[in-house]
């Protein structure tokens, strides 16, 4: 299968959706699977933009006429009536097959997730033509409980869509990789699965993203990775 990792710089504005769109149409002939970091359609730190920036899925319908020719992982805020959804959204041969809510609403330190959005309630693998596939949004990678759940289900890959800020900074690189890593590798060994992580990189309102997107195999072994801090998209064969 080719994977597409498209490490982008969402802005604070629905243009986003038209950025993903052209890349989408840049590499959907070369490509199976697309995928982009955590509210890849919005941008981060939302607050009181939320209200009036945030999606209803027949907005989106642009992604399910692409994703009849490449398969599409991306982040969106959702609005569901009053409520609102930090989502990882999977499009597949015309349609919205999985939407996964997040789950995990980190509320602390710089993070404010759940005073703007109501969490999931669950997770759950979903067969594609690839196998079965498990969505991820950032802080639920981080939680042992996930791991067991997704140890059940049994996917071949574990999708994380992640908006991780820098921080940790030494001599020997960012302690947060360091941390990711052993997150992913950890998911790869206990599932048995794939992990294709996808973060974002650019600024926000004094919050820097460090990108470093990945795929991690079943053995736990980074097997292709992007730079730190570059807007790039990539296309590998795994």
């Amino acid at each position: 299968m080719k994977v597409t990792l498209s490490q982008t710089s969402p802005k604070l504005h629905r243009s986003n959706l038209d950025d993903v769109i052209k890349i989408i149409e840049e590499y959907m002939d070369e490509s199976d699977l697309i995928v982009f970091p955590e509210l890849s359609l919005n941008g981060y730190l939302l607050q009181d933009k939320l209200d009036e920036d945030a999606w209803s899925l027949s907005e989106l319908d642009k992604l399910c006429v692409l994703s009849k020719n490449i398969d599409i992982a991306v982040g969106a805020a959702i609005r569901e009536g009053v409520t609102f959804r930090n989502s990882a959204l999977f499009f597949s041969q015309g349609k919205l097959i999985n939407q996964h809510n997040k789950v995990h609403l980190p509320n602390y330190g710089m993070f404010e997730e759940a005073r703007y959005f109501n969490a999931g309630v669950g997770f759950e693998s979903f067969d594609t033509h690839h196998g079965k596939i498990a969505t991820l949004v950032c802080e639920d990678l981080w939680h042992a409980s996930v791991h067991q759940q997704l140890f059940i289900q049994n996917p071949d890959y574990i999708i994380a869509l992640v908006a991780s800020p820098a921080r940790g900074f030494d001599d020997d690189g960012l302690l947060i990789e360091d941390q990711w890593h052993a997150l992913i590798k950890s998911a790869a060994l206990h599932c048995d699965a794939k992990v294709i992580f996808v973060n974002r990189v650019g600024f926000e309102d004094g919050l820097g993203f460090w990108g470093g997107s990945c795929i991690v195999d079943k053995n736990a072994k980074i097997i292709h990775k992007l730079p730190h801090y570059e807007t790039i998209t990539k296309t590998f064969e795994i």
